[in-house]
């Protein structure tokens, strides 16, 4: 990860299309202003993420809970030896889940 220090009203550029300048900054929040092609999505981490999790647990690949019927989503515990197999332990209700490779 490359870190850059910068001040109000200066541009970081990536390649020569898109363009991030710190717009303001007040205590511990930064204001960026994003400038790229329109055919460059930009989306905050935690929105993707979100996303994405929201997608595999509603996946019929998803591996279900068999004490509550919940997936296996982020945040599960995995023992595992390498090759794809080994145990989901759920969270919510302290049920584990055999894996096995596909």
């Amino acid at each position: 990860m490359l870190v850059l220090s910068r001040q109000r009203d200066e541009v970081i550029m990536i390649g020569d299309d898109i363009e991030i300048a710190v717009c303001d900054i007040r205590g511990d929040k930064v204001r960026l202003g994003i400038t790229a092609p329109k055919g460059i999505s930009i989306h905050r981490k935690e929105i993707i993420d979100a996303i994405r999790r929201e997608n595999r647990a509603a996946s019929p690949d998803t591996p279900r809970c068999p004490a509550c019927h919940k997936p296996f989503i982020d945040g599960e515990t995995r023992i595992g030896t390498g090759d794809g197999t080994g145990t989901l332990y759920h969270p919510e209700c302290a049920s584990k889940l055999e894996v096995k490779a596909s």
